[in-house]
């Protein structure tokens, strides 16, 4: 069992990479502006996540697989986030993350920029395009927080020893969870709920916050 010092969990869309890639996907589908409104009013917590997610996802039918590559050659890494997940290992830790977003996506981009584990939703894919719905559980506020938790218990990591760092309303229950709830890029309702909010859009003002 690998064993960590500490745990450093993100969510992916506007923290650890600035955009919100169901947004690029919904291009690919030319509906980003009924998704981008949806997508804001979901991470203010003024709609249920899942339903939400289910929603946008049905706008993105018939996009083709191939859309995929195209989008995750859009994706803009946060400025900071290669040397975060550098410091976090040099100090003998492992970086997470928990996204709303999706695996199709996460798993080309998550290594790259150091991230040890992650967790997303699954698209459902008919004949080489989107079929409209999401594979299995969808990843809310309350599978976020178990995942901090789990990986915390498999790594041998106390809860005081665990940070979150989130955006949106989707992420207060795994803030509320972690021994440091880190407001980033965020929402009103976040940053009031947070124990600490990060102003620069930088993830290199948390490294001094590291255990």
């Amino acid at each position: 069992m690998t064993v960590a010092r500490f745990l450093v969990v993100l969510d992916a869309d506007s923290t650890l990479i600035r955009d919100e890639v169901i947004e690029l996907l919904a291009d690919e589908a030319g509906r980003r502006a009924e998704v981008q409104a949806a997508t804001e009013a979901a991470m203010r917590g003024e709609v249920d996540f899942a339903s939400s997610l289910r929603s946008r996802v049905a706008a993105l039918e018939g996009v083709g697989i191939d859309a995929f590559e195209r989008v995750r050659a859009r994706i803009r890494p946060t400025p900071g986030v290669r040397e975060l997940t550098a410091a976090v290992h040099e100090r003998g830790g492992v970086v997470g993350v928990v996204s709303g977003g999706f695996h199709e996506i996460l798993d080309h981009i998550a290594p790259g920029l150091g991230v040890d584990r992650w967790l997303a939703n699954r698209l459902a894919i008919v004949d080489d395009a989107v079929s409209g719905t999401v594979e299995g559980d969808i990843v809310d506020a309350t599978v976020k927080a178990r995942s901090l938790r789990a990986w915390a218990d498999e790594l041998g990591v106390k809860t005081h020893a665990t940070i979150a760092i989130g955006d949106g309303a989707n992420d207060l229950e795994m803030m509320a969870a972690a021994g440091l709830g880190l407001a980033f890029n965020a929402k009103p309702a976040v940053r009031a709920a947070a124990n600490l909010v990060v102003g620069p859009v930088d993830l290199r003002a948390v490294i001094p916050l590291l255990p």
